[in-house]
Formats: structure tokens, C-alpha cells, sequence
């Protein structure tokens, strides 16, 4: 299989194919690394072209529990401990590839929506 740029909407959707075929490779494999340059293929091509089409990782998350009345505790097989779950619904830590997989695989996330940026908060010391 050959790696290339994405330059239109075809490459686009065969590349979100490619990475849906590779959800679930375990990292460190050649499977895993693969997914992880199509998975920046991808977010590259979304903020040039897309910069505000799909919610970043924690509204797609956020949207699932409201829509489905899961609670934050209901994160904890994807996330881990509440802690944890809390700081990714905070934006104070990013998701994981791994928390990305089981989030898409478990709860039927769109992969494309949890592999944006987070926007993490700027925190400014004085």
C-alpha cells in the first residue's frame, strides 16, 4: 500500500478508510504505525480544509453521552480512572491513540472526530 499525500475529497474518504481498517492495530506494530500517518495525513488535511466542520474531541464525546444519558463514569473502560476521565472532558489532558480506539470501538465515536486537536486551555503564570 502506498502512502500520499491528500489532495481532494477521494484521497480524503480512501485515507478515513484506511484508518477505519486500522482501528484496531495495536501500537508499536507496523499495523499501529501506520495508522498513526494516515491519522496525521488526515488531521492535516481536516485544518487546512475543515477548520471548524467536525467538534473537537470532547464536544463529539460530551455529544455521545448526552445523546445515549451515559455519564462521565461511564468513560472510565476508555479513559481510565475518573481522574483521568475528568482532566480529558477538562481539555487538561489529550486522548491517548489507545483511548481513541476503544472510544471509537466501544461507543462508535467517529474516528474522524476524535482524532482532531483538543483545544487545550492556555494557562498563563504571572
Amino acid at each position: 500500500m502506498q502512502i500520499k499525500p491528500i489532495h481532494d475529497e477521494n484521497d480524503y474518504r480512501d485515507a478515513l478508510r484506511r484508518i477505519e481498517g486500522l482501528m484496531g492495530a495495536e501500537p508499536g506494530t507496523p499495523e499501529g504505525d501506520l495508522l498513526d500517518v494516515w491519522v496525521t495525513l488526515v488531521e492535516a488535511y481536516e485544518r487546512k480544509m475543515y477548520p471548524m466542520d467536525l467538534p473537537d474531541p470532547v464536544e463529539a464525546i460530551k455529544f455521545h453521552l448526552e445523546q445515549t444519558g451515559k455519564s462521565p463514569k461511564d468513560l472510565q473502560p476508555m479513559i481510565g480512572r475518573m481522574n483521568r476521565v475528568y482532566e480529558v472532558l477538562a481539555r487538561k489532558r489529550p486522548l491517548t491513540l489507545a483511548m481513541i480506539r476503544k472510544l471509537h470501538g466501544e461507543l462508535g465515536i467517529p474516528a474522524e472526530s476524535l482524532i482532531r486537536e483538543t483545544c487545550i486551555p492556555q494557562h498563563h503564570h504571572p
